[in-house]
């Protein structure tokens, strides 16, 4: 008798932007599991937000100015990186309204590089 086993495929990363936040999914909070704070970034060209996590030497250091950490919050099914300020000028530069709804996009890990980017061209 020949088996023919499921093999569930890999889920993909996934960041939700809502009004005030970024939300990570399971896939991609497997990522940030011992951040302890997180670098915020865009590139404007490739449409792009860029998520590096720091582990606690890194963000206790002062190699890193305190203005460019921000607290991540990650749970067993999410992560979570709230900032206002950040979720609005991604909005209003790249033209993206998440007032009434929030908007998920693909996400890729770069291993090398070590961060996640979240392609703003590839809504689902």
């Amino acid at each position: 008798m020949e088996i023919s086993w499921f093999n569930e495929k890999p889920k993909d990363c996934i960041v939700t932007i809502y009004s005030g936040n970024l939300t990570l999914n399971k896939m991609a909070t497997t990522y940030f599991e011992n951040a302890y704070s997180v670098m915020l970034g865009i590139q404007k060209d490739e449409k792009m937000i860029v998520i590096k996590p720091l582990l606690k030497a890194e963000a206790q250091s002062h190699a890193i100015p305190d203005n460019k950490k921000y607290r991540i919050t990650v749970r067993s099914s999410y992560s979570r990186v709230t900032n206002k300020a950040f979720v609005d000028e991604i909005a209003e530069l790249f033209a993206i309204d998440i007032t009434t709804n929030p908007k998920k996009f693909v996400a890729n890990w770069h291993s090398k590089e070590q961060i996640l980017t979240v392609n703003l061209k590839e809504e689902l």
